[in-house]
């Protein structure tokens, strides 16, 4: 199994998760249950899975209201898409990739 496929595994799996708990932090909710903490949500977005919370966020109408998620989860993805582009671009080889 190649790195890019690892990467690629991980990116996806990470990103149906983030979408998966926003859906079920809004069910709780709906339900008065227990919910997921904020803070997760976030870990979740800021390790990969920002894309899927971002869908998940607008698909579900959840946090939409909260200013934090609506202006930090993009601010997030443009992180991260700025540190690929920047580790894509880089002089320094790198030996795994």
């Amino acid at each position: 199994m190649s790195v890019y496929t690892i990467i690629i595994t991980y990116v996806i799996m990470i990103n149906l998760i983030a979408f998966f708990l926003m859906g079920l932090d809004k069910w709780k909710a709906r339900k008065r249950a227990w919910r997921i903490p904020e803070v997760t949500l976030f870990l979740f977005a800021i390790f990969g899975g920002s894309i899927g919370s971002i869908l998940g966020m607008f698909l579900f109408h959840h946090k939409t209201r909260h200013w934090y998620f609506l202006y930090g989860l993009p601010l997030i993805l443009c992180v991260q898409l700025l540190l690929i582009y920047l580790i894509w671009h880089s002089p320094i080889e790198i030996g795994i990739l």
